[in-house]
């Protein structure tokens, strides 16, 4: 059976796996396993003994071709050789170890991204080399300067070399340490003691174990000679001179070697320079005393000779004085010109010859010089003075400058208050000032009830302002007075308070009056009230406010240029009652406030009448309850009264009773007790025979009466009765018999109903 070909899945696995394998195959392994160091002969030698120091490396791989191999040495951590090879050794030489190679070597090894270090090996080279010195001069002069080598070739760098110079045997001076070198070291030396001495040398290596000192050096004899070149110095005609003589200074070297040079000096500057030998002539002047020093250098060697010279004044250095010292402009001056001293055994005060300078130019050739002091004459001012020496030598001198300038007498000070307002009452201060005038200029103010005080302008800027208490009253301001003057000899100048200028006097508000219109106390509501409020005294503007304390903050303000202003309340409520008040105030910035007015208010005459005719009414209809109260107890009275009617006989003749409503209820209601008893009231016919009757009933029962009783409803307002009234009657009817009434109780009286209006009663016993 044949196979088919491969499917595409397969194929892609197997070429993963190719190239899976592939990559493995391009990632060697590899590995250091030691590094190992080793010293040849050993670790300690002598100095001068080859020495091979070798490192070897195994590594482990998988057959890696031309593995490459990095080598480090190591010297105390600092590098000292490095290779890089296939061989898995290397061999560092040292032909001849000195004590420069001592220390602790390590072999680093670095194979591709992997490193490692074998452990330290020290190695310990013992001894020196013995240095050898060198001097380019073994018979040097005193101070000359000389090499001197001190050198150890086989040695290995940086080395301090220290030289040493032996007067006495065991005696050992060091002379020079130069710095740090390699293996040798050239310096310059200079002996400067005159004899025989033994100079040699020693050098010192640092190791990192430690500092290690050479021996010495071979030592060689060193002779130094004196050098004879102290020059000789003589100074004519003397040392203690005067102005104007004539000096010869001369210097020079015996028996100089080749090459010598002499220098005359003072005060460090060279006055001639020569070789061998110089001689310097000058004539004295002011300010050559000193020290003269005669030096000769050959070489570097140096050797002086020195002398003071004394040089004397032939006359002192002139002045130049003025009067007056405080001058002023418009003042005479004069200048003098003066010497105070003068060497009287060698001229004569009139031998001296006198000039005076202004600005460098000459003005007079004479001792002295006067003119008038103007701004034309401020400036600098000297005087010169001459005379002849012995020598027939001039010698002149010229004095300090003198700076002459003219004060200006001070002016009218002028006084004034600052801020250019004052308030009466409160402290102020005054500024007293002059126009024109040199500084310092002295200022002194005199004020009532206080000492003089003095203010001493000195610096352009400054000003004179006093402190002054407060015043009253403008008059007050007369009293002050100012002085300014600017010398001591000078008139002074003053100005009194009257001539203050530029001022603002601004007299603070009084007490303010507040006055109320109509009136204070109380007031009718409704009425306009006005409020006044006034000052005596004080400075305008002025500003009024008025206030309410019932209320918060100002009513009104207002700004006034009068001294009284007034504030309205139209129809006044009563609400607006209380206390109320005003302050003035003006730019003295110093308030006062007013009394307090109390201001009542009361009602008006119309709300009064108003109220008035309300209580009236009131009281009015008061009045009518109580009399119908009144009535009514009256009623309740006559109630009782009637309790016993009067009945007229049928034989008389009819009578009309007049009765209420409520008679004739109180008459239905009477009581089983009041039967055969009546009560009539009056007739209103007024008859005298049928005024009242009481009839008393027979013992024997009597026949029912009957009467007809007309009854109208009661008037709401009880009045007195009239015959015009009265609408009920009780009469009997025809014959004397009365009517039999139906339903009728015996004992209750009845009401029978006739006519409209009518009712009849019917009283049984």
């Amino acid at each position: 059976m044949e196979s088919g070909p491969p499917s595409l899945p397969l194929l892609l696995l197997l070429t993963c796996l190719l190239h899976c394998w592939q990559g493995g195959r391009g990632q060697p392994s590899y590995t250091i396993d030691t590094v190992d160091l080793t010293i040849l002969p050993s670790g300690a030698v002598q100095s001068g003994t080859p020495v091979t120091v070798r490192c070897r490396v195994r590594v482990s791989h998988d057959n890696i071709p031309h593995l490459q191999h990095d080598f480090q040495l190591r010297l105390d951590d600092v590098p000292v050789h490095s290779s890089t090879t296939e061989d898995d050794s290397i061999a560092y030489q040292l032909p001849r170890a000195r004590a420069a190679d001592s220390g602790s070597y390590e072999c680093r090894v670095t194979v591709r991204d992997k490193s490692k270090a074998s452990f330290g090996r020290k190695l310990h080279v013992a001894g020196l080399q013995t240095p050898v010195l060198y001097l380019s001069n073994a018979s040097p002069y005193e101070s000359e300067e000389f090499t001197a080598t001190c050198s150890a070739p086989e040695e290995k760098g940086p080395l301090v070399f220290r030289f040493y110079q032996m007067s006495l045997p065991g005696d050992p001076k060091k002379i020079k340490q130069p710095p740090p070198s390699g293996v040798s070291s050239e310096t310059t030396l200079v002996l400067r003691s005159v004899g025989d001495s033994t100079l040699y040398c020693d050098y010192e290596v640092n190791l990192v174990s430690g500092a290690r000192r050479s021996n010495r050096s071979n030592e060689i004899p060193v002779i130094v000679k004196a050098l004879y070149i102290s020059p000789t110095m003589n100074v004519l005609p003397f040392l203690d001179v005067f102005e104007g003589d004539v000096m010869e200074v001369v210097c020079k070297v015996v028996n100089p070697p080749k090459n010598i040079e002499v220098f005359l000096t003072k005060d460090r500057r060279v006055l001639k320079k020569a070789p061998v030998s110089l001689s310097h002539l000058f004539t004295a002047r002011e300010g050559d005393s000193g020290t003269l020093v005669c030096k000769a250098e050959w070489g570097n060697v140096q050797k002086e000779t020195n002398k003071t010279l004394t040089v004397k004044e032939l006359f002192s250095k002139p002045q130049l004085t003025l009067q007056p010292k405080d001058l002023f402009e418009g003042d005479r001056l004069k200048m003098t010109c003066s010497v105070s001293i003068y060497a009287s055994e060698r001229i004569g005060n009139e031998s001296m010859r006198f000039s005076i300078y202004k600005d460098g130019a000459k003005l007079t050739d004479a001792r002295t010089y006067n003119t008038t002091a103007e701004p034309p004459t401020n400036g600098n001012y000297t005087c010169r003075a001459e005379a002849t020496s012995l020598s027939y030598t001039d010698v002149a001198k010229e004095s300090q400058a003198l700076v002459v300038k003219a004060k200006v007498p001070v002016s009218e000070p002028v006084l004034s208050v600052v801020g250019g307002t004052l308030v009466l009452g409160k402290r102020f201060q005054l500024l007293c000032r002059s126009d024109n005038g040199t500084l310092p200029i002295d200022y002194t103010l005199s004020s009532p009830g206080r000492p003089a005080e003095t203010i001493v302008v000195s610096k352009p800027g400054e000003e004179a302002v006093f402190n002054s208490s407060a015043i009253r009253q403008t008059s007050d301001l007369s009293d002050f007075l100012c002085r300014a003057a600017n010398g001591e000899n000078r008139r002074s100048m003053s100005v009194t308070g009257r001539r203050l200028q530029r001022l603002s006097i601004i007299e603070p508000v009084s007490v303010p009056v507040l006055t109320v219109f109509p009136g204070a106390g109380d007031v009718s509501g409704g009425q306009n009230v006005t409020l006044s409020c006034s000052v005596q005294r004080g400075s305008l503007p002025i500003s009024f406010t008025w206030f309410h304390t019932e209320t918060e903050g100002p009513l009104f303000f207002r700004l006034s240029q009068k001294r009284e202003e007034s504030y309205s309340i139209s129809s006044i409520r009563r609400e607006q009652a209380g206390e109320y008040y005003c302050v003035g105030d003006n730019p003295a910035n110093e308030t006062k406030r007013s009394l307090r007015v109390v201001i009542g208010v009361k009602m008006a005459g119309w709300k009064k009448g108003l109220i008035a005719v309300f209580v009236l009414c009131i009281l009015l209809i008061l009045a009518m309850i109580l009399i119908l109260a009144l009535k009514r107890r009256l009623l309740q009275f006559k109630r009782r009264r009637t309790g016993e009617l009067s009945v007229k006989s049928a034989s008389t003749k009819a009578e009309r009773l007049s009765l209420t409503q409520a008679e004739v209820n109180e008459a239905a209601n009477v009581t089983p007790g009041m039967i055969g008893k009546s009560v009539w009231s009056e007739h209103p016919s007024g008859s005298d025979s049928e005024d009242q009757n009481s009839v008393t009933a027979p013992e024997k029962p009597a026949e029912p009466q009957y009467a007809e009783v007309q009854i109208r409803q009661a008037d709401s307002n009880p009045v007195a009765e009239t015959p015009e009234t009265e609408s009920s009657e009780v009469r009997p009817s025809k014959q004397g018999v009365p009517e039999p009434a139906d339903a009728v109780s015996r004992d209750t009286p009845q009401f029978a109903v006739g006519q409209p209006g009518v009712q009849r009663c019917v009283y049984r016993n």
